[in-house]
């Protein structure tokens, strides 16, 4: 059964806080979920469908379906990293088609900024179980060594160049000036990201992603119940994921599971890359925002340097407009996960509710992806296409 115009995304809120010493980890989470319930026009008791990942304090959805006063059909806690809320959003319409529930709340939410964490410092207990554990931390890897591994190869086989990476940081910057939330709002240029510091050969600072605490929220209906409301719908057209396996060693650090997750969502929603108005593409680090690029048939593989170097990134009117909340770069990426507030602006585009300044004009088709894990390891990639309600 295919998810294609099953459900729609009525509801969207993404928390102001960057940084929230005062609420706890279940109170964000709850916040979040009265923000985007409140702007599709429903209430707690209209809920019959939660889903929540890794983020999620206790024992997760149990534990928070319980503190909000859920009354549940149907519990999700698909965990897949940062890529968790954008299957979050396949799963539901999913279980929406087959009738499992009518209203599904997703909801993501953390405090590693409050905590003093940095990008990949924090370590969940189920990594020290994990079965590559005892193979791979005896060398002392880190989340930005990883990516930089990703970005030396990609530089090798392609002849990318570091300024063509900063070109991404500077677009998410000038797109972040028209945020207020944003936490990096002023213009950068190619020569200040590469004046920041080398953290991880090649990567600088810059290339790096924001560190925030806060979260998102969505609400995925059922037609039915979309007809009953009175705010836009933003109807679910294609969905997919997959893993990228490390594959005993002979991996290919040069492109990510968006090579899979792209097309089934692609193929799902019946359109193809050249009609998407709007992209909302994880960005961990720039390198991950690049060879997603490629990945999803944006431009041909290993030319995503000079296509992002030409500007094509730049809302609202380049080839692909990105990340125009400023994305992890700039903008958030509350619980080091960014998968949610990609939708949450895709979501925006859609409604024709971006800022002026970016909005894309006649925003007919928006696709959102999430990264998990580390594309220089094992990765989890999700791709969701949306479109208007007449789409």
């Amino acid at each position: 059964m295919s998810i294609r115009g099953k459900a729609y995304i009525v509801g969207a809120y993404e928390h102001p806080l960057r940084v929230a010493p005062h609420h706890s980890l279940a109170q964000l989470h709850a916040e979040v979920a009265k923000g985007a319930l409140a702007d599709a026009g429903l209430s707690k008791n209209d809920v019959d469908a939660y889903f929540s990942a890794g983020d999620a304090p206790g024992m997760g959805v149990i534990s928070m379906a319980d503190y909000m006063g859920l009354k549940l059909s149907w519990m999700d806690s698909t965990e897949t990293g940062g890529s968790s809320y954008v299957t979050h959003v396949g799963h539901a319409a999913a279980a929406i088609a087959t009738g499992k529930c009518h209203v599904a709340l997703i909801t993501l939410a953390g405090r590693p900024r409050a905590e003093g964490m940095q990008t990949g410092t924090g370590v969940r207990p189920y990594f020290l179980s994990a079965p590559e554990t005892g193979f791979e931390n005896v060398f002392g890897i880190t989340v930005v060594g990883m990516y930089a591994m990703a970005a030396r190869r990609h530089m090798h086989e392609y002849g990318t160049t570091s300024a063509q990476l900063a070109a991404i940081k500077v677009t998410a910057a000038a797109h972040a000036m028209h945020n207020p939330n944003a936490m990096v709002r002023k213009l950068l240029t190619v020569e200040d990201v590469l004046a920041s510091p080398l953290v991880s050969d090649p990567l600088h600072l810059m290339d790096c992603c924001v560190i925030s605490d806060g979260g998102g929220a969505l609400v995925v209906v059922s037609e039915a119940v979309k007809k009953s409301l009175r705010r836009e719908g933003v109807k679910i057209l294609g969905h997919g994921e997959a893993p990228k396996h490390l594959m005993g060693g002979r991996v290919d650090l040069t492109y990510t599971g968006a090579r899979f997750s792209g097309p089934r969502a692609f193929a799902e929603a019946r359109v193809t890359p050249q009609d998407i108005d709007y992209a909302s593409i994880y960005d961990s680090f720039t390198i991950t925002v690049l060879e997603t690029i490629e990945d999803l048939g944006f431009c041909p593989r290993g030319q995503g340097g000079p296509f992002v170097a030409e500007g094509n990134l730049r809302a609202p009117h380049g080839k692909l407009p990105w990340n125009t909340d400023g994305g992890g770069l700039c903008n958030n990426h509350p619980a080091n996960r960014g998968g949610m507030t990609k939708v949450i602006e895709a979501v925006r585009q859609v409604r024709g509710e971006a800022h002026p300044a970016v909005q894309v004009k006649d925003c007919q088709l928006a696709l959102a992806h999430g990264t998990g894990g580390s594309i220089g390891t094992r990765m989890g990639s999700a791709t969701v296409i949306l479109g208007k309600e007449n789409a």
